[in-house]
């Protein structure tokens, strides 16, 4: 379960195009669904692994949220400092200011003014009165002129007073709003404190659910043969073993596998968000543990195979059928295990196994189906034409055993760069199984 559980988000990743295999390490993961108990036909499974596997999307998703709350906090705080060293309080408290501020300075510079003006008035008078022939007339029209600027500064200092009252309120106002500003860039840090720790127990409960980080190693290897051909509406006999190559018993092994048909083009899949490559195939298993045939879903299920010795090996026969309606052409089946041990150790096999084989019309329909089935001429391949879907030659194994059986059957190293363009086809076809997309992925953590 761990293992599942720990590459449920990276099938996410690697179904959103077969680029993705190209450039990921090991290893495979299978769709994100939880493994289920192996059923019989007659069996239905229960339900805790679709509630194990809800209680770990909540998990997943509490990391989400406590990050994002976290980012915006920051963020919130960031914006706020920005506005507290531009002065970018509230509007209104800003406008007030600016109103305050212009009208105090209108209002000082009128009595200035006036002032200016009540000055020139009384030295006026004081010539005047020192002018012994001044008349009566001239010295009652300077002391009036007095008596009026005089009024006028009076007013105009008033004003200023009621001015300067109005700009030091606006004034205060400002200063409070920056001050209330501050304070709330101080709430916010204890907030984001607060959030920092939130995020971190959210990633240790996700730690402590998937458990250790399991290995990608040879502890398991497949092994898959089957025909060079099937006939389309029958079915065919393929034969899987895995091994136990490690140093010590496995508590818990269980293989995954897939049939695909294989394009003509794969510019058209990549174009297509969902191809189902896997809608022509239904597979069937059976071994020594479990005699009686089982339906895989491939799409979602793994055959669980128990317990391994040390050296020893399961053996299952599997039973491939190709529906009616599939187009001749090429077909790839494809293979790769892991393991858990009950004292928390797990691995993913850094070794894969696949085979080709022929999709091929019923013989007695062959004259009827030949010009439909016959392909339309087409233009000399360039150098930037898609690659073929010519099975590629059969390449060795990691330690030079032959090739396993059927059309392009071999073992290969998922890590291996030698062995990316002749399981470009199977990677593919893995990667584009639409909403029950299954394996070919590099294992991530929740959060990479």
């Amino acid at each position: 379960m761990k293992i599942r559980r720990m590459l449920a988000t990276a099938v996410a990743a690697a179904v959103t195009t077969p680029v993705v295999f190209l450039s990921a390490g090991p290893a495979f993961a299978e769709t994100p669904k939880p493994t289920s108990p192996v059923t019989t036909q007659d069996e239905a499974p229960d339900g805790p692994d679709e509630d194990d596997f809800a209680e770990y999307e909540k998990l997943i998703e509490a990391v989400a949220n406590a990050e994002a709350k976290l980012e915006a906090l920051k963020d919130e705080r960031a914006a706020l400092i920005e506005d507290i060293m531009a002065n970018n309080v509230d509007p209104a408290v800003k406008a007030e200011y600016d109103a305050a501020k212009l009208a105090y300075g209108d209002a000082k510079a009128a009595r200035e003014a006036a002032d200016t003006t009540l000055t020139e008035a009384q030295a006026d008078l004081d010539a005047v009165t020192a002018d012994p022939n001044a008349t009566a007339e001239a010295k009652a029209t300077a002391e009036q002129a007095v008596a009026d600027a005089g009024e006028k500064a009076e007013a105009a200092l008033a004003a200023e007073k009621d001015a300067k009252t109005r700009f030091d309120a606006a004034d205060t106002a400002q200063d409070d709003a920056l001050v209330a500003m501050t304070r709330e860039t101080e709430r916010l840090k204890a907030e984001i404190k607060i959030a920092e720790q939130e995020l971190a127990d959210a990633e240790a409960a996700l730690e402590e659910y998937e458990g250790p980080d399991c290995v990608e190693d040879r502890s398991v290897v497949s092994t898959l043969t089957g025909p060079k051909t099937i006939t389309i509406g029958s079915s065919a006999d393929f034969s899987l073993t895995v091994k136990n190559t490690s140093d010590r018993d496995l508590d818990s092994v269980r293989s995954y596998l897939f049939a695909a048909h294989v394009p003509e083009s794969w510019d058209d899949i990549l174009d297509d968000e969902n191809p189902d490559l896997g809608r022509y195939f239904s597979i069937d298993w059976k071994s020594a543990a479990n005699p009686k045939w089982t339906e895989l879903d491939f799409e979602d299920e793994a055959i669980e195979l128990g317990a391994i010795g040390e050296g020893g090996k399961a053996e299952v026969t599997l039973r491939l059928s190709v529906a009616e309606d599939a187009p001749a052409g090429e077909g790839l089946a494809f293979t790769t295990a892991e393991y858990d041990n009950t004292d928390g150790s797990c691995g993913i096999s850094e070794q894969y196994a696949k085979v080709g084989f022929d999709i091929v019309e019923p013989k007695d329909e062959e004259p009827t189906q030949q010009p439909t089935t016959e392909p339309t001429p087409q233009p000399t391949a360039t150098a930037t034409a898609a690659p073929s879907t010519a099975a590629p030659a059969p390449a060795p194994s990691s330690n030079g055993a032959a090739p396993q059986g059927g059309r392009g059957g071999e073992l290969a190293e998922t890590g291996s760069g030698d062995a990316l363009p002749q399981v470009a086809a199977a990677a593919g076809a893995a990667l584009v199984l639409g909403a029950g997309a299954v394996f070919v992925a590099r294992r991530r953590k929740v959060n990479a």
